[in-house]
């Protein structure tokens, strides 16, 4: 799940993204309204994390203004801020959820996924390509009835991978949807986790899931490849 966290309070801000990452999703953080914009307009995101209280523009207007610009990505206030008012405002604003500070992090991280799992009503709540299934709340992998052991960013390559099976993705694309930008090493970094990721659940297996497609970048096969 890639998520942009919008909060100026440095504290705040550094806590919510090593916090998330921590948790294995692809956070970026920014401080102000005008960054949050193009970054929402520009990228994928799953969720976006807005504070109310920001310098320049505020969360409010960021929210309308992106509703105007077309994007859908649901959007959860995070505010000191606990007025009807405000509740309203945020909500006529487009906002899809709104948590006040100070707040449990286990609810902000439930809160998360079920805004990731209502903003595509495509998602199933277990994914499933050939006998590899994969669960996006519980991060868990099984071939057939084996389950496998993923670090945080094999499994967040491998979800990338079965959110769009058959489809091939470049290296592009998967930077963007498993690293954050934040991320300085980004030459060869997704053939390294590739092969890592084939390791795990292809050759233990006798399978050929992930294929190369030369020149073009990766693909997942729809049927177990064997």
């Amino acid at each position: 799940m890639r998520v942009l966290v919008v909060e100026d309070q440095p504290k705040m801000a550094d806590l919510l993204g090593r916090g998330l990452r921590n948790e294995g999703f692809v956070a970026d953080v920014t401080a102000n309204g005008e960054d949050a914009l193009w970054m929402a307009a520009a990228t994928e995101y799953d969720v976006l994390v807005l504070d109310v209280m920001l310098p320049g523009i505020d969360g409010f207007e960021v929210c309308r203004r992106l509703r105007g610009e077309g994007v859908a990505t649901p959007v959860l206030m995070l505010t000191a801020r606990d007025s009807v008012a405000d509740r309203v405002a945020g909500r006529d604003g487009g906002a899809d959820d709104y948590l006040t500070k100070p707040f449990s992090y286990a609810e902000l991280l439930a809160r998360l996924r079920a805004l990731a799992r209502r903003g595509a009503g495509d998602r199933q709540p277990e994914l499933r390509t050939g006998d590899l299934r994969l669960d996006p709340a519980g991060r868990r992998v099984w071939r057939g009835g084996a389950e496998i052991e993923l670090s945080a960013k094999e499994f967040a390559l491998l979800e990338t991978f079965m959110r769009r099976p058959g489809e091939v993705l470049s290296r592009f694309q998967l930077l963007d949807h498993a690293w954050d930008y934040g991320y300085e090493n980004r030459s060869n970094v997704v053939d390294s986790y590739i092969r890592l990721l084939r390791r795990k659940i292809d050759r233990p297996f006798g399978v050929e899931s992930i294929e190369t497609v030369r020149g073009a970048g990766y693909r997942l096969r729809e049927s177990d490849g064997r």
